[in-house]
C-alpha cells in the first residue's frame, strides 16, 4: 500500500488486522449471498461457456486430479467433477467451504473441499495434474509464494489455469460502468464495498502491471510454455446480467517444467 493511502486510512481511524484475517472476515460476510449467485451461475449458460474455455487446455476423456484454489463455493470444482475428474477445492474462508459442501450434497457431487491457505498448501509434492483458479490471485498478500506452492504440488508437465483480472486498478465503489440492478455488486452494502477497496489498496499485487508481472513470477517459480488469453471476457460475459464482470479477465495457462 502506498504511504499516502496508509496515512489516509490511519487518519480515518481504521484498525489494521492481519491481511489474511481481514480478507477472511470480508468473504465470511459475503459467503451466503456468494453461494446463491454461484448456484444460479451453475444452472445458467455460463457453466457451458466456462467448460468450453477450460476444454481448450485439457485433454478429453482422461481423469485428472485437479486442485481448485480459491474455490469459493465450488463453481469450478462442481463443473470439473461433473466431467469425471477428481477435484479438491480449497479456500481460506471456512464459511465458503461450508457453503460448497452443502451445495455439493445437493448436487451429489464427488468434489472434495478443505479449508486451506493458497500460499501454504498442505499437499505433497507432485499431487495434481492440474491447478485451476478464478479471481483469486489479486486477493493474495504473497502471490509469488502462492505460485511457487502451486508449482510444487503439480506433477511434472502439469497445467496451471489462472483466470484473473487487474482488480487492483478497478473501482468497486460503483463510480464506473453502469451495472444492472440485480448485479452482485448492487447487493453489497456500501461498508462492505469500501472494505474491499481498503483491502485491495493494502495488497502489493494491486500495484503490479498484470499479467506481465505474473509471467515473470511464474517463470521464476518453474513454469514454462506460459500463454496469455485476453479475450476470455468477451466470450464469457456476453450479456450484462447478474453474472457480468465489468473488469476484463485474462487467462494464464502455464506448464510445470518437466525436469
Amino acid at each position: 500500500m502506498s504511504n499516502a493511502a496508509e496515512q489516509q486510512y490511519a487518519e480515518q481511524g481504521i484498525v489494521y488486522l492481519d491481511p489474511k484475517m481481514r480478507i477472511k472476515n470480508y468473504w465470511t460476510q459475503r459467503s451466503h449471498s456468494f453461494a446463491e449467485l454461484r448456484v444460479r451461475e451453475l444452472n445458467s449458460i455460463m457453466a457451458d461457456r466456462w467448460l468450453r474455455e477450460i476444454a481448450k487446455y485439457i485433454p478429453a476423456g482422461g481423469q485428472l486430479r485437479i486442485l481448485d484454489i480459491g474455490t469459493g463455493t465450488g463453481f469450478f470444482a462442481f463443473l470439473l467433477s461433473s466431467l469425471g475428474h477428481r477435484v479438491t477445492g480449497i479456500d481460506l474462508t471456512p464459511s465458503m467451504i461450508q457453503e460448497a459442501k452443502e451445495i455439493g450434497q445437493t448436487l451429489h457431487s464427488s468434489a472434495q473441499f478443505r479449508v486451506m491457505d493458497a500460499e501454504k498448501l498442505l499437499f505433497a509434492d507432485e499431487s495434481f495434474d492440474m491447478v485451476i483458479s478464478r479471481n483469486l490471485t489479486w486477493t493474495l498478500p504473497h502471490p509469488q509464494e502462492a505460485y511457487r506452492e502451486w508449482q510444487r504440488v503439480l506433477k511434472p508437465g502439469g497445467l496451471l489455469l489462472n483466470f484473473d483480472g487487474n482488480y487492483g486498478k478497478a473501482d468497486f465503489t460503483g463510480k464506473g460502468e453502469k451495472l444492472p440492478e440485480n448485479h452482485a455488486h448492487k447487493q453489497i452494502t456500501g461498508d462492505l464495498m469500501q472494505e474491499c477497496e481498503v483491502i485491495k489498496d493494502q495488497l502489493e499485487i494491486s500495484y503490479h502491471v498484470r499479467p506481465a508481472w505474473d509471467v515473470t513470477a511464474l517463470g521464476e517459480a518453474g513454469f514454462e510454455q506460459i500463454r496469455l488469453d485476453f479475450g476470455i471476457s468477451k466470450r464469457i460475459y456476453i450479456e450484462k446480467d447478474e453474472f457480468y464482470n465489468p473488469t476484463p479477465l485474462f487467462c494464464i495457462a502455464a506448464t510445470k517444467n518437466q525436469i
